[in-house]
C-alpha cells in the first residue's frame, strides 16, 4: 500500500466536501464559525482527517525506516494507525446501515467525496492493515486506547448539541447525526434512552472493530517474527 497517494485521495474529499458546506454557508449569509466548527464535529469528518495526518506520518515512516526490513514501526505510530483504522471501519459500517439512506438537501453533498469519506477511504484502510509492511503487534490493552476518542467525541457532542442552533433550519439544537438527537421523533425509545440504545451499540460496535484491528496486528506482528527465524 502507497500511504501518501491514500492520505492525498482522503485530504481531497475532505477538502472538496468543504468548500461545499463552508462556501455555501458563505453565499446564505449563514454563521461561518459554527458552520466551520459544525463540519469538523462530524466523526466521519474527524476519522478522515485523522487518517490523514496518520497516513503521511506512516508513509514519511515507511521512507525513512521501512527499507530495514526488520523494522516494526515506532509503538505511538502503531497505536494511531489501530485507531483510525478502526475509526474509518466504523465509519464505513455506521454509515452504510444507518445514514445512507437519509436524504439530504440537493447540491450540499458531493457525490464523490462522500464516497471516498465513507467507502473507499474505509476499504483502503482495511487493505493498509493486512497488506502494509512494518506492521506492529501491540497488547490487547491497546483496545482501550483507541476507545477514548469515540467517548470524548460522544460527551463533547451531547453537552455541545442542545447548546447551539443548527444554521441550517434555524433549530435551537443541532447533533451531527439523528440518531445522536433525543428530540428526534422517529427515536425508539424516545429521547435520551434512543439516544443512549444507538450509543451503546455503537460502543460496542467500535469495540468489536478494535479487537479486531488489534488482533489482526499481532497475528501480522507473529507472522513477521516467525519468518525472521526461519
Amino acid at each position: 500500500m502507497t500511504r501518501s497517494p491514500v492520505g492525498a485521495l482522503i485530504l481531497a474529499a475532505v477538502l472538496a466536501q468543504a468548500r461545499v458546506t463552508i462556501g455555501g454557508a458563505a453565499d446564505a449569509g449563514r454563521d461561518l464559525a459554527l458552520t466551520t466548527v459544525n463540519f469538523f464535529s462530524f466523526f466521519t469528518i474527524l476519522s478522515n482527517v485523522g487518517s490523514v495526518v496518520v497516513l503521511t506520518w506512516a508513509g514519511v515512516w515507511l521512507l525513512r525506516e521501512g527499507d530495514r526490513g526488520s523494522r516494526r514501526e515506532p509503538p505511538a505510530l502503531a497505536v494511531a494507525l489501530a485507531c483510525v483504522t478502526s475509526y474509518m471501519l466504523v465509519t464505513g459500517v455506521v454509515y452504510n446501515t444507518l445514514l445512507r439512506g437519509i436524504e439530504l438537501p440537493q447540491g450540499t453533498t458531493v457525490a464523490w467525496s462522500n464516497e471516498v469519506l465513507h467507502v473507499v477511504g474505509p476499504v483502503l484502510l482495511a487493505l493498509d492493515l493486512v497488506l502494509a509492511p512494518g506492521r506492529r503487534g501491540l497488547p490487547w490493552r491497546a483496545v482501550g486506547s483507541v476507545l477514548v476518542v469515540p467517548v470524548v467525541w460522544v460527551a463533547y457532542t451531547l453537552v455541545r448539541g442542545p447548546l447551539v442552533p443548527n444554521p441550517v433550519t434555524g433549530a435551537d439544537h443541532w447533533y451531527p447525526y439523528p440518531f445522536l438527537d433525543p428530540e428526534n421523533p422517529a427515536l425508539t425509545p424516545p429521547g435520551y434512552a434512543g439516544v443512549s440504545l444507538y450509543v451503546v451499540g455503537i460502543a460496542l460496535v467500535i469495540g468489536a472493530v478494535a479487537t479486531g484491528v488489534v488482533a489482526v496486528g499481532r497475528a501480522r506482528g507473529r507472522s513477521a517474527r516467525a519468518g525472521r527465524h526461519t
